[in-house]
This record gives structure tokens, sequence and C-alpha cells, in this order.
């Protein structure tokens, strides 16, 4: 199947404040971000014309910028505002938004204080993230050479651009040796995440999580850890080292793109998707949907 260019589509995308052309929106080759990873950005979904938790995400991408020493001059409401618009603009409904904010090219070096802070965001159709019939079985994910870093050393709080290096790095590998993705594990060698999911473990009835200390602690982990509260299921969010995962019936993997996917393999591990995680992908998927209001 032919590639559909991301930079070659109609359409529209929310630049600086006002709507432009697709094709328009465009920044020059000498942008800060562009050299020092100096950017920002989020990954949402919208279902039914709503956004999910679009202010969570909205605060957080102005948080992750401040960790980055710059400012977004916009305002939560102002980019919940500016979703809206580009899906209204762009005739989309449910479809995934792309919020990223950048220092742009006043100057160009490691400094750059005076740079204008720039924000766009843009809106397409987009399905689950992984195949639909390896999602069915499980998906198949190598353990990655690279692992998360000591928050010592990285900014791992923010949802920064220049983090996501050694995941597109370690997906890049696993899909050449036929995996789906990697798991990567933190700079003590413990379980941490995915290249851009959060990964849960379930042993007799009970689901364990890495704790987020060291990477992201996602809007779609953090519900998904309610949702299986709500129902009574006790969540261990501690330190797993990877030998334990020998001892684990079911895994599966969160994100905004991801949704809630079971894996199937992890190196030399397997697992059978059951009916605890077939039940939090039914909780996710109702509870992403729109909710009418009282009259």
């Amino acid at each position: 199947m032919a590639l559909m260019p991301y930079d070659d589509r109609d359409g529209f995308i929310w630049f600086d404040g006002k709507l432009v052309p697709w094709r328009d929106a465009k920044i020059h080759v000498l942008t800060h971000a562009l050299h020092y990873g100096s950017g920002v950005f989020e990954g949402e979904r919208a279902y039914g014309g709503v956004v999910f938790r679009s202010r969570e995400h909205s605060q957080r991408l102005k948080d992750s910028a401040k960790i980055l020493d710059f400012e977004v001059p916009w305002t939560v409401e102002d980019i919940d505002a500016a979703k809206l618009a580009v899906m209204a603009a762009n005739g989309h409904t449910n479809c995934y938004v792309r919020p990223v904010a950048w220092r742009g090219s006043e100057e160009m070096g490691v400094g750059a204080h005076a740079n204008t802070i720039h924000l766009a965001i843009a809106t397409w159709e987009w399905p689950s993230y992984f195949d639909p019939e390896m999602r069915k079985k499980g998906i198949r994910l190598d353990i990655a050479d690279y692992r998360r870093p000591d928050p010592a050393t990285a900014p791992s709080t923010a949802k920064a651009a220049g983090l996501y290096m050694i995941c597109t790095i370690s997906k890049h590998r696993a899909m050449a040796k036929g995996y789906t993705d990697a798991m990567m594990l933190d700079w003590q060698g413990r379980v941490a995440e995915c290249t851009g999911a959060n990964i849960f473990f379930v042993k007799d009835g009970v689901i364990h999580t890495p704790t987020a200390d060291c990477f992201l602690n996602g809007l779609t982990r953090q519900t998904v850890i309610d949702l299986a509260k709500r129902r009574g299921i006790e969540v261990a969010e501690r330190r797993i080292l990877p030998e334990e995962l020998a001892g684990f019936s079911e895994c599966f993997v969160t994100g905004t793109a991801a949704e809630v996917t079971p894996v199937g393999e992890i190196g030399p591990y397997r697992f059978t998707p059951a009916k605890l995680t077939e039940t939090l992908i039914e909780d996710y998927t109702a509870e992403v949907q729109p909710k009418q209001q009282a009259a």
C-alpha cells in the first residue's frame, strides 16, 4: 500500500493561532527544535467529536514545555478550543490529535532564550496503532538494547520530542527482526515501558505495572488503572525485573495510539490474552465514548 505523506495532504492545521492549509504549515530548516530537540508534543484521540481527557493533555503539554525551560503562550482553554477548531475544519469526529510546541529559528546554538515559541495542532484519521489481526492474538515485542535514562540525566516527566530518539531506534530494530515493537528496560535493568506505550502484566488476578519514575505516567495508563480499581482488581505499581516475566499469564500495553492492546510475546516469554485483558479493553472502549449530558 502506498504511503500517504504527512506533508502532502488536504485539510488544515492550526498554526500559531490560525488555521492554515495543510501543505502551508511549514518551518525553517534552522529551527532550534530540529537541531537541539527543544520541542514537546501530545498524542490524543477524539471519539464522537470529543477529545478524550483534552484538558489533561493540554496541561501536560504546557508542563512539559516548562520542564524544557519555555512557556507555551496559549492557555489550556485556548489549546482545547484550537483542537476542536481544527477537527471541525477537517471534518473529523473520530481522529488522532497531535499538538506540538517548539523553539523557533531566531537564534542557532544551544542557548536560544530569544526564540519564538510556536504551537501547531494537526488531526488525522488513524485507526489502531497495531495491526487488528495481531491484536487478536497479542502483539510480539522484542527487548530493546537501549534503556530509559536515569531521571537525573534526562527530563523523564516531560513528553519531550528528544526522548523519543531511542524509541525510534528500538522500534526500527524490533521491526527488522519481525517484531511489532520493543519493551525497554530502565537504566537499572528493570522493566520500564514500550517505545510508545506503558506496559502491564497479570498474575493470579492481580495487575502488575512498573513504577512510572523514569518514563511518562501516561494518561491512558492512569485511566486503565482507575478502570481496574473500579472493578475491585488489585493493581501493584512496583519494580519489575525481566526474569519475573516468566511468571505472568497475561500482558497488555496502553497508550493513546495503542489504546489497550494485548501482548502475546516478549522475547522468550509467552502470554495468552484472556478475560482480564478483554474486560479492560471493553471498559476502556466504553470510557472514551462521549458521555450524554443530563437534561
